[in-house]
């Protein structure tokens, strides 16, 4: 494994899952070089070389320097996005355009690299009702669910449906009073649906009478199911409220996690469920890009080194 090359590890300063993994592999004495996309041109660069080989030349930080021929696997995290402050906002546009397409270009083509997981694929998985579509394909029992900009769509599946929660599309921040804050699910009725929907899209979702929850994370080849315990709808909105358990998949939902990686070419994926009075699974999301350390200290299970050993590509 020595002769394979680095990890790459693309993200964000502040992010404490990659550090854990990091070491991890420091102490596995493999090498890592991690950076981050928004380092770029400040303080990482790179030459790259088309060949028919594939891609050759390197990457360099200010304390590492990776052969693009060889390297091991790239773990891809939300990276920040690429700016450059320091020119006008037309200039800026411009080489945010050219980073984008070149340095992500050049990271998305590493030849024999495995990635974890590939950035076009998690874009690809990204979308909810692109998700949704395909774990009903796959199997997955799924709450009755509308994506919409109709206001009176909106208002009849909701009497059609009773119980019914309103979702974000995607979480992006929102700063009240200098505090970031997310739109969090919530419980709505027709009453609350005004011409307003109209402008943009929603998603709604007939509510399961859950008895819990479930976080199913797939690392590789190794699949890690946790119950999740609360009083809460949406069990992210007070982790001091959860209590864990480690649980076995009913029938039928280890194939079906395999078909919807396989899918979407990942093999990672933080996958989300309902669990109804009669032990049901309802498929609510995969995250390919999910939160998944803060449940080892929890639970006592090894996904540190699971990730581990899938970055290292180790076998056996």
């Amino acid at each position: 494994m020595s002769d394979m090359g680095s990890v790459l590890v693309v993200t964000n300063l502040d992010d404490p899952t990659t550090d854990l993994v990091i070491e991890e592999l420091h102490g596995r004495g493999v090498p890592v070089v991690r950076f981050d996309s928004g380092d770029f041109p400040s303080t990482l660069s790179f030459a790259a070389t088309i060949t028919s080989y594939g891609m050759e030349g390197a990457l360099t930080t200010p304390t590492r320097t990776a052969d693009l021929s060889r390297v091991r696997s790239l773990y891809y995290r939300r990276p920040s996005g690429l700016t450059f402050p320091h020119l006008d906002h037309q200039t800026a546009r411009f080489a945010v355009t050219q980073a984008r397409y070149g340095l992500g270009g050049v990271m998305a083509a590493l030849p024999g690299c495995l990635y974890v997981n590939h950035p076009h694929r998690i874009g690809d998985a990204e979308f909810k009702p692109s998700g949704l579509a395909a774990a009903a394909a796959c199997g997955f029992r799924l709450p009755p669910t509308l994506v919409t900009s109709d206001p009176d769509a909106a208002r009849a599946f909701i009497k059609a449906h009773g119980s019914v929660i309103y979702k974000p599309l995607s979480t992006p921040l929102y700063r009240i009073d200098g505090v970031s804050c997310t739109v969090e699910a919530r419980e709505v009725t027709a009453d609350e649906i005004d011409d307003a929907v109209a402008g943009t899209a929603h998603l709604f979702q007939q509510r399961i009478d859950k008895t819990g929850d479930v976080r199913v994370t797939v690392i590789g080849d190794q699949v890690f199911c946790i119950r999740i315990d609360s009083d809460l709808l949406d069990w992210r909105t007070d982790y001091s409220r959860l209590r864990y358990s480690v649980v076995e998949p009913p029938s039928g939902i280890s194939e079906a996690l395999r078909a919807y990686l396989d899918h979407f070419r990942l093999v990672f994926g933080a996958f989300d469920f309902a669990v109804d009075r009669q032990g049901q699974w309802w498929f609510l999301e995969c995250n390919p890009s999910g939160q998944w350390t803060w449940l080892e200290p929890e639970t006592g299970l090894p996904m540190v080194a699971a990730m581990a050993d899938l970055l290292e590509r180790k076998t056996g």
